[in-house]
């Protein structure tokens, strides 16, 4: 029989968590670009991660595939953290309706909604108080009544400039400005 002992000699503490408390609402998309999507954001410090089905979602998943597809999600965050160094793995919401997640938003929270037909920016905004919950729509983004929705809820409409980003783009180019104001990359 062969054994293996090992000493540990020291215990590097080191936190890698964002001072920001992210929660990305991220519209369902297709194969790659979802997962894209889940590991840049878990890099950019999101503390969770909640999909969402909406109307203009072009991925159908039930049953044993919805539960295939959220293993892999789950593979998908923890190898992104492994490879940041992050020591928390963000949490992974079960996917829900667009409209039931924007109504949990509650008077502590920044609601940010991403919406190309605002002029309102991120740099006009005061500093959060609380967590953050950024809502993203899939490819084709959101129809106006998940807009209006989510404006009944209290998100706050924002652009992030002149053009109109792929759902992958607009989560991560938005964590990384919300870093760059109020968290890591301050």
């Amino acid at each position: 029989m062969r054994s293996t002992s090992a000493h540990i000699e020291a215990l590097l503490d080191r936190n890698a968590e964002s001072p920001l408390r992210l929660v990305l609402g991220q519209g369902i998309s297709r194969g790659e670009r979802m997962d894209f999507t889940l590991q840049k954001s878990v890099e950019l410090g999101v503390t969770r991660i909640a999909p969402l089905w909406t109307e203009h979602s072009q991925v159908q998943l039930g049953g044993d595939r919805l539960e295939k597809r959220m293993e892999h999600w789950r593979g998908v965050i923890i190898s992104a953290c492994e490879q940041s160094g992050r020591n928390v793995v963000p949490e992974l919401d079960a996917p829900v309706r667009l409209s039931d997640w924007v109504a949990e938003l509650d008077g502590e929270e920044l609601g940010l909604l991403l919406d190309p037909l605002q002029s309102a920016s991120l740099a006009e905004l005061s500093a959060p108080v609380g967590m953050v919950r950024l809502l993203v729509g899939p490819e084709g983004g959101l129809s106006d009544n998940e807009v209006h929705c989510a404006r009944e809820a209290g998100f706050v409409g924002i652009k992030l400039g002149p053009r109109i980003l792929r759902t992958e783009t607009a989560a991560l180019a938005t964590l990384a400005a919300l870093q760059a104001l109020w968290g890591d990359f301050r």
